[in-house]
């Protein structure tokens, strides 16, 4: 709204700060920090009356989670809130990538709040069919996919103009790039904090790399594909990110609420759209690598236990195992941030090694 306030005084004045995107993304995040941070107290507080026990916790997982019984979930409709705010204050509505982004963000939340509804409701760990799930993110998908695709080339880092031409095939990928990451960050939020901090990470890794496809002279320069006006998609970046740090105010141990699938299939779901939209698929798989690994886990666990009866893993996904082996949350948790820094750091590197 505040974009368009300024087209209309032609930015002139403090109205010219608006045309800048780093002072929207700027701006976005404190607007998602702040928003966050202040509906947080009274909507963990109606979550909780509403809920009354809270998120099912799993039996057969490590007993020191018994003592998380009565946390309310579907702390992720707070990420949402705030992002949506953020996003309606500062960014360009007539951007094609904002609304694919939103389309995922709000639809892939909404799948999340059916299944945590259900979970709620029931005291069940099974929520919405896992298939009647997955076609409808794939659909919810499609349609993003469908309003920011220019391009069916796979464009592969490290390399400059090197792509691999994938034809019609390339919106099936794209959309297996959306669903699988919004999947992901879903397997890895089982610990206080655990699934935010790489978001937020990944978040500002692909603020970066979503302004500089953005720029011409800056995608010239370091051999990556120039996508115009992918810079909005900075902003929106920025607004995760606050909307996150918020979240993280109240999700750090001992969490006093959690994401739940609402927040975690919104989140993943928005950083894979934004990987598309800026032709940075394989990147993402590095920067959210902390998020493959946590699936991959679970994928691998599963076969090998049908096919041979014995587990590769103590317990899936893998946060879980090194739980098993003695190793505290905490201790989980922040190691599991440091190499989230670290895959962020490769992500960014491939930008200059072309």
């Amino acid at each position: 709204m505040l974009y368009i306030f300024a087209q209309w005084l032609h930015f002139e004045g403090l109205a010219n700060l608006i045309r800048y995107q780093s002072f929207r993304s700027g701006a976005a995040l404190l607007t998602a920090l702040a928003t966050g941070l202040l509906i947080g107290p009274r909507f963990i507080t109606m979550l909780r009356m509403r809920q009354g026990k809270g998120q099912p916790i799993r039996a057969d997982g490590p007993q020191t989670h018994l003592a998380k019984r009565g946390t309310p979930t579907m702390g992720g409709l707070m990420i949402v809130i705030a992002l949506s705010v953020a996003l309606l204050a500062w960014m360009d509505l007539g951007s094609r990538y904002v609304w694919a982004c939103l389309v995922v963000t709000l639809g892939f939340g909404l799948i999340g709040f059916l299944d945590d509804y259900d979970k709620v409701t029931k005291q069940a760990h099974k929520g919405v069919s896992a298939r009647l799930r997955l076609l409808a993110e794939f659909i919810v998908a499609g349609i993003a996919v469908a309003l920011v695709t220019d391009g069916t080339n796979l464009y592969v880092p490290v390399f400059s103009n090197l792509y691999v031409p994938m034809g019609p095939v390339y919106y099936l990928f794209a959309a297996f790039v959306i669903v699988g990451a919004g999947n992901a960050v879903n397997l890895t939020d089982g610990l206080d904090g655990l699934a935010i901090m790489p978001v937020i990470i990944a978040a500002g890794t692909f603020a970066i790399i979503a302004y500089l496809a953005g720029r011409a002279d800056y995608a010239h320069y370091l051999g990556i594909p120039h996508v115009p006006r992918a810079g909005e998609l900075a902003i929106f970046c920025a607004a995760v990110m606050g909307a996150g740090l918020a979240f993280l105010w109240f999700n750090a141990p001992p969490a006093a609420v959690f994401m739940g699938d609402t927040g975690s299939l919104a989140l993943g779901g928005t950083l894979g759209v934004i990987a598309v939209s800026v032709h940075h698929e394989i990147v993402l798989a590095i920067v959210g690598g902390l998020f493959v690994m946590e699936a991959v886990s679970v994928i691998v666990q599963v076969l090998v236990y049908k096919r041979t009866g014995k587990r590769v893993f103590r317990m899936a996904p893998i946060h879980h195992h090194f739980e098993q082996l003695g190793w505290h949350e905490s201790t989980v948790v922040i190691r599991f941030w440091i190499v989230s820094i670290v895959l962020a750091l490769l992500g960014l590197a491939t930008l200059k090694l072309r």
